[in-house]
C-alpha cells in the first residue's frame, strides 16, 4: 500500500471557501459536531471567515493533492472585552479525511498561530459528548476538560451535551497580557 499524500496546512483563501462550505454542510446535516440546523451558504461562510481574519484570528485549510480536506479557525470566545485574550477553536474535516492525522496538523497550526498573535487561552466547545475523536484530539494537544453542559442542544432526535476543553497558550495566566514576560 502506498503512503498517503502529504498534507499542506496553509491560510485559507477565497478560492477555498466552496470546499469549506461543503465540508461544513456535511457536518451540519449528518453529525452533531455542529448545532446548526441548516448549512450556511458560501456567502455566509465568506462573511464568517472575513470576520475571523479581520479580528486577528487565523483561518487555515488542509489540502492533499490540491484538494481541501479540512479547515480550522479561531474566533473570539465571547464578545466582551475581558475575553479578548481567549479564543475558541473550530476544526472540521471532510468525512473521507478523518482518522488520518489531519485534525492534529490543523490544531497544531492553529495553536502556534494563536500563540504568535498573543492569545493566552484556547477553548474547544465540542458538540456532543459522544464525539470522542474530537475530545481525544484536543486532549492530545494539551487541552483539559473543564466541564460538560448536559442536554443543551437537541438535534437528530436526541439531546446533546457540550464538552468544554481549555488549553493555555504561551504564558497563559502567568503574566499580564501585553506586559513584557520573563
Amino acid at each position: 500500500m502506498s503512503s498517503p499524500t502529504p498534507a499542506n496546512v496553509r491560510p485559507a483563501e477565497e478560492d477555498d471557501l466552496a470546499a469549506v462550505a461543503a465540508i461544513y454542510a456535511h457536518h451540519v446535516r449528518h453529525s452533531t459536531a455542529s448545532f446548526e440546523a441548516e448549512p450556511p451558504d458560501i456567502v455566509e461562510i465568506a462573511r464568517r471567515r472575513a470576520s475571523s481574519v479581520q479580528g486577528g484570528h487565523p483561518y487555515f485549510v488542509a489540502e492533499q493533492a490540491g484538494v481541501v480536506v479540512g479547515y480550522a479557525y479561531s474566533g473570539p470566545y465571547r464578545p466582551r472585552a475581558a475575553y479578548r485574550n481567549t479564543v475558541e477553536t473550530s476544526i472540521y474535516l471532510h468525512p473521507d479525511a478523518m482518522g488520518r492525522g489531519l485534525g492534529t496538523l490543523l490544531l497544531e497550526a492553529l495553536i502556534r498561530a494563536c500563540e504568535r498573535h498573543g492569545f493566552r487561552q484556547m477553548i474547544a466547545v465540542v458538540g456532543d459528548s459522544t464525539n470522542r475523536a474530537s475530545i481525544r484530539l484536543h486532549e492530545r494537544q494539551g487541552f483539559r476538560r473543564v466541564g460538560t453542559l448536559e442536554a443543551v442542544g437537541f438535534k437528530h432526535g436526541r439531546w446533546l451535551d457540550v464538552v468544554l476543553l481549555q488549553r493555555n497558550l504561551g504564558e497563559g495566566a502567568s503574566s499580564v497580557p501585553g506586559a513584557q514576560g520573563a
